[in-house]
């Protein structure tokens, strides 16, 4: 006798648990990733849609425990203890301590800033970065987000498939003039364009691999170009400096190069 067509097995469905006062603490420190100068307790309140007795212990838990911290007119913002144990929680720790004596002396070589980009889901995220010690300084802040698809150091990142957290944005590579743009970057071995921020800079930016071959990170350096007839290292030497620090730094991680 033909057996009967078996029911979907719920017990070997993932449960769904529930947590409301982590939730609420995750999605505080969401809301205030938002608003770098801080928010008021009534403030959040409003903006989450809840009421200020619903989040009121947890932020208190929260300031206790070193996640946010208390500024001038009550205003909450979120501690660099965020950042710290991210750090510690995931590769990039080891990534940024291997890969800061490589930027100070590179540097102090080419007399520009540079910094260290990160995929972090479908945005790129500086986890690293290492001011010139000349006088004139341009520098991108530690912890910023920036687009993937339009910035020198998320060229590189998608171009190599940074695929260490998430798959390659599908939106952007389903574009025909980027897919080509991507491929050319690989196909070089680094992306050099304008900014598209900030007049007189030109960002490089190349691959750092890591020992499975998968690229880690992307080294950038946004290249002042200086009007004052003081520069003494030009952009193309800036270029073949930083491929050898990039290369210099995969080696150390690992990473086999040809």
């Amino acid at each position: 006798m033909a057996s009967s067509p078996q029911a979907p097995d719920d017990a070997a469905k993932a449960p769904v648990y529930s947590a409301p006062a982590l939730e609420k603490g995750f999605t505080i420190l969401e809301l205030l990733a938002e608003f770098p100068r801080g928010l008021t307790i009534t403030e959040m309140a409003g903006k989450l849609g809840l009421s200020v007795s619903e989040i009121f212990r947890v932020i208190m838990v929260m300031e206790r425990l070193g996640w946010l911290r208390r500024h001038p007119g009550d205003r909450f913002r979120v501690t660099m203890r965020v950042l710290e144990v991210g750090f510690k929680a995931t590769p990039v720790d080891d990534l940024v301590q291997t890969a800061a004596p490589y930027m100070r002396e590179l540097t102090n070589r080419i007399e520009q800033s540079c910094h260290l980009v990160v995929r972090n889901g479908n945005q790129g995220m500086v986890v690293y970065r290492q001011q010139t010690p000349g006088p004139t300084v341009f520098a991108v802040r530690v912890g910023a987000q920036i687009p993937l698809e339009s910035t020198c150091s998320g060229h590189v990142l998608l171009a190599f498939d940074a695929v260490n957290d998430g798959p390659v944005v599908s939106s952007v590579i389903e574009d025909p003039a980027v897919d080509l743009m991507l491929r050319k970057v690989k196909s070089r071995g680094y992306e050099m364009m304008k900014s598209t921020r900030t007049v007189g800079v030109t960002d490089i930016s190349y691959p750092i691999f890591g020992g499975n071959g998968i690229v880690l990170a992307a080294l950038t350096v946004p290249f002042l170009q200086l009007i004052d007839g003081t520069q003494t290292v030009l952009r193309d030497e800036v270029r073949l400096v930083l491929q050898e620090s990039c290369r210099q730094i995969s080696e150390e991680l690992g990473a086999i190069l040809s």
